[in-house]
């Protein structure tokens, strides 16, 4: 495998689980991710703008690749409800290689065709 194609699980919160539902679909099908788990809703308890704070909270294990993280992330950015949203990418060391290649085919960006245009003759 290449660096771009070496596996990230990339782990987000969002505030309920219609927004981390609406969010895996979006992201699996610009292939950004090869599958998005939506977990059982946890609590959060958090320090913001210098309140301590709790809220309910659907945490999402993204699994996608390297190279797709650059446009994974912007996308986040751009789709997630919150200001500043959990967005941690690690990276995955070991794992089964039938799957580590199944999200590296997954996420691959589709081929764009070079091919010329036709002329009739």
């Amino acid at each position: 495998m290449s660096a771009d194609s070496d596996v990230l699980l990339v782990m987000s919160s969002l505030p309920d689980h219609a927004a981390a539902q609406q969010l895996a679909r979006t992201l699996i099908e610009r292939r950004l991710a090869a599958c998005v788990s939506v977990l059982a809703p946890c609590t959060s308890v958090y320090r913001w703008k210098s309140k301590v704070e709790e809220a309910a909270e659907v945490p999402v294990l993204i699994k996608t690749t390297a190279g797709r993280y650059a446009e994974l992330e912007s996308a986040l950015r751009a789709l997630h409800p919150y200001e500043l949203p959990e967005i941690i990418a690690v990276s995955v060391l070991r794992g089964l290689p039938g799957y580590l290649d199944w999200v590296a085919g997954e996420t691959a960006a589709p081929a764009i065709s070079s091919s010329s245009s036709s002329t009739s003759t």
